[in-house]
């Protein structure tokens, strides 16, 4: 009985946070408007937004000193929602009809089912950039002298966000266009920073009598139990936006959502210094968050000239079999 109340604590608190951050989205995508934000970097932008349960959920963990379930959080998430955004949006462009056109204005009157066209930015804005944050993530964790996290890494990862959002808002500019803000908005905004705090703190607070009910690491259960949870409103939200034809927005939101927690998510756990507890276990999913960006943007790229910048129905799948491959080595760590 106790693990079906935490449980529905922990799905009602993952819902809580992510209701916070859409009403935090909502005056960040006025501002990508107010500032001319083409919609990739747009998509950086609103991520900030859409990635602060992680964050906030991170924080949480930092605070009441269960960093491995954060860790786990922020490398799960960043595993799954690749397979699962990708194939959900390709889904939903796939049953859209040709009244949906209200996003990517260069989209052919009746889209190609077979065929899920990103704008290249996908690749050159988010991808690219993603895969070195990743990077500089491993190289910051993993060598003998410096691993772990320390405050350092904090500071540093701050600053690689930094830069990453520089670029995305910098590299392509569009028309700027005048909006209004009410009273209204500013209340809202605060009311979804409350539910967000709130939602963070409870989706640890339940992962943690979870993982203790069933007898596993925290790592584990941030791994599979909060993460895969947490990505469940982004995966409606995400078919929303492809059935109206965002579908560069729909798809190359989960990159520039991984990013943002790959950052700014390691920093409340890189401020209380986080060991690597299970350093096999790290590795492994540290590699395969670097293999699934590394999938996306050699995806996005690949084919001739008709299929460049977009997902066909085998790459789906390839990215659906690649996590297949996923659990198959993690249940062989853990057995």
């Amino acid at each position: 009985m106790s693990l079906v109340l935490w449980s529905l604590a922990l799905l009602g608190a993952i819902l809580s946070a992510h209701w916070g951050a859409d009403k935090l989205s909502v005056p960040l995508q006025k501002m990508r408007k107010q500032w001319g934000l083409s919609e990739a970097a747009g998509a950086a932008f609103v991520a900030l937004a859409t990635a602060s349960p992680e964050v906030g959920t991170n924080t949480a963990s930092a605070i009441k000193g269960l960093s491995d379930i954060g860790l786990g959080n922020l490398l799960g998430s960043n595993i799954i929602s690749v397979p699962a955004i990708v194939t959900v949006a390709y889904l939903a462009n796939r049953t859209r009809t040709q009244g949906s056109q209200s996003g990517d204005s260069w989209h052919s009157p009746l889209p190609d089912r077979h065929l899920l066209r990103v704008k290249q930015e996908a690749l050159t804005v988010q991808a690219l950039p993603y895969i070195g944050v990743i990077g500089i993530a491993a190289l910051l964790t993993l060598p003998p002298p410096w691993r772990g996290l320390q405050p350092m890494d904090g500071y540093i990862m701050l600053g690689v966000y930094g830069l990453y959002l520089i670029q995305a808002i910098f590299r392509k500019r569009e028309q700027r266009h005048t909006v209004s803000w009410s009273q209204q908005e500013i209340w809202v905004a605060i009311a979804g920073i409350l539910a967000l705090s709130f939602g963070a703190y409870l989706t640890v607070t339940a992962t943690e009598k979870i993982v203790s009910i069933l007898g596993i690491s925290q790592l584990i259960g941030g791994l599979f139990i909060t993460s895969t949870l947490s990505i469940a409103p982004e995966v409606f939200a995400t078919w929303s936006v492809a059935r109206s034809g965002q579908v560069t927005a729909a798809t190359a939101s989960v990159i520039a959502d991984n990013t943002a927690t790959m950052s700014l998510a390691l920093v409340p756990l890189a401020l209380v210094e986080t060991e690597i507890q299970d350093l096999t276990m790290f590795m492994i999913n540290l590699g395969f968050v670097a293999l699934f960006a590394a999938a996306y943007g050699g995806l996005v790229h690949w084919g001739d000239e008709k299929g460049k910048y977009s997902f066909e129905l085998w790459e789906v799948a390839c990215l659906i079999g690649l996590y297949g491959v996923y659990l198959v080595v993690i249940l062989g760590v853990i057995l």
